[in-house]
């Protein structure tokens, strides 16, 4: 059964449950749902829990072992019609036939043997998702005739009900820091590799990058300059460019809508305005790299400046273009936040519209702006399309906005492009590269955290 449909199978099953669940504790009771302990709705929330959990599990459960399962038992017929293979072999092997069974074309030019064990693996993979299917309909079908067994009108199913969507949060939670423990670790690791190969402090304060291994040694640095200075410039070079742009457009026009707009043109404006928010980064490219990059370089030529093809300040005006959105959606949102009452005690003592605006609302209202300048902050450096299309490839160190310049997040997609062996320090400098980048965002969050602390605790 496909995965989706199985879904939505036990999805159906379980709507079914809650229906079936709240009917039948109103019958237990006579229809009185005043002498039920909880809910009628928490009954049928019971039951649902108790067919949806089991099967759930059950399928889950079974998406993890099974490859391991397919594995070993495919593994006795390779063995078969290829004797003595190593682990190694046997493991390809295996990939090679799962690779067979997914793609119609390799498998219609593949010999009799392979053709024979990619229908031995697929009439294997067949039984254990039937089994599959059987086992968590059997266990729906058993927690369902459970709970019905335990519905008394003295069931505490509110209790049972909150209990069951704690222990999902929890689990929800777990994953999250989890996922974000293994990311952390496995920069670490990479990187630490990358480290035993080229010194940090040449990593960190190196003025010449260039990650290619050299292959002759009267080439630049024999094995590879590693100074990621320019890269970094690079990319703070291009995030102040586009903060220059964003901030005060967006800023400013959070102020107006908020507090000078009519209610109708808001309601017009503010969704258009965020529909820059939803256009994809590689249109943002295209238009940097085709009508914005070509611009400055006229203007600047016009003017007798020499202007890169290629330059930061027409990458940087874009994503600053790109950026308004994050920083004026969120902004207005704050803003209208602030309390009425705060204006009108500004009125009262005397104050005009901007002098509220300016001494009040902003001040009240500074910890969620600067929680958006920080996410317009993390969204520009993390940005990379609009960058190798308008800013280049070249790590310059520069502080030039009329030259070509590199990112950080551009170079990790540069390097990690194409087969790649994670043994070169060409490929480990991408995972360096990537942590000095989330040490960079961290310390971006925390001086926010401090920021809107402060000022939250000034106007509470």
């Amino acid at each position: 059964m496909n995965n989706l449909i199985f879904i939505a199978v036990v999805l159906a099953i379980t709507a079914l449950a809650y229906h079936y669940g709240r009917r039948h504790a109103l019958g237990v009771v006579g229809g009185k749902a005043r002498d039920l302990h909880s809910l009628p709705g928490y009954y049928g929330a019971y039951v649902a829990l108790w067919c949806l959990i089991p099967a759930m599990t059950c399928a889950v459960l079974w998406f993890l072992i099974e490859p391991l399962v397919l594995k070993q038992m495919i593994v006795g017929s390779i063995l078969e019609t290829r004797p003595g293979l190593s682990g190694d072999e046997i493991g390809l092997a295996v990939n090679e036939i799962h690779s067979l069974s997914i793609n119609a074309y390799a498998f219609a030019s593949a010999t009799a043997d392979k053709k024979a064990l990619v229908g031995r693996y697929l009439e294997i993979k067949s039984i254990g998702s039937i089994a599959m299917v059987v086992l968590a309909f059997a266990l729906a079908a058993a927690g369902l005739y459970y709970a019905r067994k335990m519905i008394a009108p003295r069931l505490r199913a509110r209790q049972a009900v909150e209990k069951a969507i704690m222990c999902a949060m929890i689990v929800c939670s777990t994953i999250a820091v989890l996922t974000t423990i293994g990311i952390v670790f496995s920069l670490l690791f990479e990187a630490m590799r990358f480290f035993a190969h080229v010194s940090p402090i040449d990593f960190l304060f190196g003025l010449q990058w260039s990650p290619q291994i050299a292959m002759r040694s009267d080439q630049v640095g024999s094995s590879g300059a590693f100074g990621a200075v320019p890269v970094f410039a690079g990319t703070l070079l291009i995030t102040a460019i586009s903060m220059a742009i964003a901030v005060p457009i967006g800023l400013f026009s959070a102020i107006y809508m908020a507090e000078y707009s009519s209610h109708k043109f808001r309601a017009w404006v503010k969704p258009i305005l965020e529909v820059l928010a939803g256009i994809p980064t590689v249109v943002y490219g295209f238009f940097a790299a085709l009508t914005m990059a070509p611009f400055v370089r006229d203007v600047g030529q016009a003017v007798g400046l020499d202007v890169a093809s290629e330059s930061a300040l027409a990458a940087g005006i874009v994503m600053g273009i790109m950026i308004i959105p994050f920083v004026s959606s969120l902004s207005d949102d704050v803003i209208n936040a602030v309390p009425q009452s705060l204006r009108d005690g500004a009125y009262a003592m005397g104050a005009t519209k901007s002098e509220t605006i300016r001494q009040v609302v902003i001040p009240a209202a500074f910890p969620g702006i600067v929680g958006s300048i920080m996410l317009a902050v993390s969204r520009a450096i993390g940005e990379t399309m609009i960058v190798v299309m308008a800013a280049g490839l070249a790590a310059n160190l520069t502080a030039n906005p009329f030259a070509a310049v590199t990112t950080v997040t551009v170079q990790i997609v540069t390097l990690l492009i194409g087969d790649q062996e994670f043994d070169s320090p060409k490929t480990l400098a991408a995972f360096a590269l990537g942590l000095v980048l989330f040490v960079v965002t961290l310390i971006l969050n925390i001086i926010a955290l401090t920021v809107v602390r402060r000022y939250r605790e000034q106007y509470e």
